[in-house]
């Protein structure tokens, strides 16, 4: 799958992901990788959104920025206005870590609680095969990985 990053609207949330795809940041403060190779997409809910990217539990309840644990929402300007949209995956207002989803479908009523900074361009397919693996309660029927991710 191939993303691509809006960082002219939002920079910060951009640095961090594309940091946490390559790794470059080494150990973070909770003494695991920085980094999505081999993490898992622990929440698929089909007609919704695949979410990944928690790498310090691998269960949607860790993850951190490479700011630090978590970070501030950078701005809304961004809005889920079509399938494949990449999103801050949050617990709430400011609580930006390394948790991501994508979305599967519109998905507005999520505008103005998660920031969205990116799309896919590639490997639509490959979501879709993805989101259907997923269960009504968000529950993976089975395991889908990353395993490998970087910079292009």
């Amino acid at each position: 799958v191939t993303l691509g990053l809006f960082g002219d609207t939002v920079p910060k949330t951009v640095e961090n992901f594309r940091a946490l795809c390559t790794g470059e940041k080494g150990i973070g403060k909770s003494g695991k990788p920085l980094h999505y190779k081999g993490t898992k997409f622990h929440r698929i809910i089909p007609s919704f959104m695949i979410q990944g990217g928690d790498f310090t539990h691998f269960n949607g309840m860790g993850g951190e920025s490479i700011y630090g644990e978590k970070f501030k929402d950078e701005n809304f300007k961004l809005k889920h206005e079509a399938p494949l949209y990449l999103s801050m995956a949050n617990s709430g207002a400011n609580t930006n870590g390394s948790q991501f989803f994508i979305t599967t479908v519109k998905t507005s009523w999520l505008d103005g609680r998660h920031v969205v900074f990116g799309k896919v361009l590639e490997g639509e397919e490959l979501i879709k095969k993805v989101e259907g693996l997923g269960t009504n309660s968000g529950t993976p029927r089975s395991e889908v990985s990353i395993r490998d991710s970087g910079e292009l």
